[in-house]
């Protein structure tokens, strides 16, 4: 009956680890080794939909997390959009490391148009300056 409950959610409890884990600012092979498994099995692991009772149980203390959120946290639209964009490397695709976590995606696209503006401005004052030697060049030749 479980079973059908996690089919029948959008839940995939592999996933909810890897957020957790990377919320958490946990790696896999550091999770590996207080699991006593390898990073393969971990990488094996975070892509079931579901996961066995006893390694949930285990997993949940370690990151010290309720099993019941790894088990119930369903995924959401907004989740999958926000995970599945990497505003750190400008492209689509898996988000990386928890450092790329740590910063909001709005924030980042505030600091990256703070950034764009700040260029442009010294673009600008650069033509500005290109242009008052220009008309100084011009200005001997008469």
């Amino acid at each position: 009956m479980e079973t059908e409950n996690v089919k029948d959610k959008k839940v995939h409890q592999g996933l909810n680890v890897s957020k957790i884990r990377r919320y958490e600012d946990i790696k896999q092979e550091d999770l590996a080794e207080k699991l006593g498994v390898s990073q393969q099995f971990i990488s094996q692991l975070e892509q079931q939909r579901e996961i066995g009772r006893d390694y949930l149980v285990k997993i949940a203390a370690i990151l010290k997390v309720a099993p019941e959120v790894i088990e119930n946290m369903e995924e959401t639209p907004v989740s999958v959009v926000i995970e599945n964009n990497n505003f750190e490397n400008g492209g689509i695709g898996y988000i990386g490391e928890v450092n790329e976590l740590n910063q909001h995606p709005v924030e980042k696209i505030i600091e990256l148009t703070r950034e764009n503006t700040s260029l442009y401005e010294r673009m600008l004052a650069n033509e500005k300056e290109k242009v008052t030697l220009l008309e100084k060049l011009l200005n001997e030749k008469k």
